[in-house]
């Protein structure tokens, strides 16, 4: 009877050992949090015990390997730790390098903690499997690692709102499966590479508000899938690529507040792009008449540029035209009659050469 009860311990330690995730990857996880603090929700209060796979809280691990393959840490979520406390995260320390250890991690999100500093690992271009990297809202600082591109399974990459300088590294334009950017709200600085146009399964490039100088790359043109482009408030230079105009997934874009020159694409006008900002650069001209009856402007703001001529009439046959606000140019002419200028405010068009007609002073 000793021995069947021997027996059947050690077969079940056996087995709580093989379900468990390898000691090497709840080392890594170990590392990883002691670099971290939290103190006010108890985040890692779950980690504890050998087996890192089960309700560690953040943690999954692949089923078939008990391998560790995404780390989930949201400083602003709805899980219930969070209502109970009735706050949004907060935590310092740094990402430490031990978290390259997990060599089969899939996904990696530690973002909106508001207090993470250090910088990104430059061992995070070793892990082969990663699909997603999350470090949004942070103070994280240093620059994008070089080799950024060898991750070729990264379809996310949103390190926006830190303090990450620098340039764009060369080799992003190798991460061939990348679908999502976010670059938003750093100081990176550089021109914007000139193959761009090679991530081609790109859907949003979201760099605004860094430091970018030089002019938009005629390859941004090639990436098909490309629904929002956002480069607003850097120091983008240059003409707009008049094949910008002609990507047809494209519905957003932005390109305020840079020190962009040139006239308007006729072709970007008579897209289908659906919010258009191009707000306070330098470009002059005139807007080119070719509005289809089948635009549909959300919102199209021209205004602070140096804009002349007539305000085009063929806007009163487009579909629909929301926002629209052409002023701080140099337009002259009466303004035309019927949607959407009958319901635009006397502010979407003040401080032009000599306009004239509802809602502006009779011609």
């Amino acid at each position: 009877m000793g021995t069947f009860f021997f027996i059947t311990a050690l077969l079940l330690t056996v087995s709580s050992t093989v379900n468990s995730c390898t000691p090497s990857d709840r080392a890594a996880l170990m590392a990883f949090k002691s670099a971290l603090h939290e103190p006010y929700l108890g985040i890692f209060n779950s980690w504890t015990g050998s087996d890192c796979c089960h309700n560690w809280y953040g943690v999954s691990c692949d089923p078939t390997n008990r391998r560790v393959a995404d780390v989930n840490l949201r400083g602003e979520s709805e899980d219930p730790i969070f209502e109970k406390a009735n706050r949004t995260g907060f935590m310092t320390g740094y990402i430490s390098p031990s978290i390259c250890r997990l060599n089969r991690l899939s996904g990696l999100i530690v973002a909106d903690w508001k207090g993470i500093s250090g910088t990104i690992p430059p061992c995070i271009s070793n892990l082969p499997f990663l699909r997603i990297l999350d470090l949004i809202g942070n103070k994280i600082s240093g620059e994008i690692p070089v080799d950024i591109g060898r991750l070729s399974r990264l379809t996310v990459l949103n390190i926006a709102d830190n303090n990450i300088s620098g340039i764009i590294p060369p080799s992003i334009t190798n991460l061939s499966s990348l679908a999502h950017l976010d670059l938003r709200s750093n100081r990176i600085s550089g021109t914007i590479p000139r193959d761009f146009g090679k991530l081609r399964m790109l859907g949003r490039a979201l760099l605004s508000r860094n430091q970018l100088i030089g002019p938009i790359p005629n390859s941004v043109s090639y990436i098909y899938r490309l629904s929002s482009l956002d480069l607003s408030f850097n120091q983008i230079s240059g003409s707009i690529p008049e094949t910008i105009g002609k990507m047809v997934v494209l519905s957003t874009l932005n390109l305020d507040s840079n020190q962009i020159f040139g006239t308007l694409p006729p072709t970007l006008i008579n897209s289908d792009v659906s919010i258009l900002n191009l707000s306070r650069n330098a470009i002059a001209g005139e807007i080119p008449d070719v509005v289809r009856p089948r635009s549909y402007f959300t919102a199209m703001d021209l205004s602070y540029n140096r804009l002349r001529g007539r305000i085009p009439e063929s806007i009163t046959t487009a579909m629909f035209v929301g926002h629209l606000d052409l002023s701080h140019n140099h337009l002259c002419g009466p303004i035309p009659s019927g949607s959407p200028f009958n319901h635009l405010e006397a502010s979407s068009f003040v401080y032009n050469d000599c306009l004239c007609g509802k809602p502006l002073r009779t011609c």
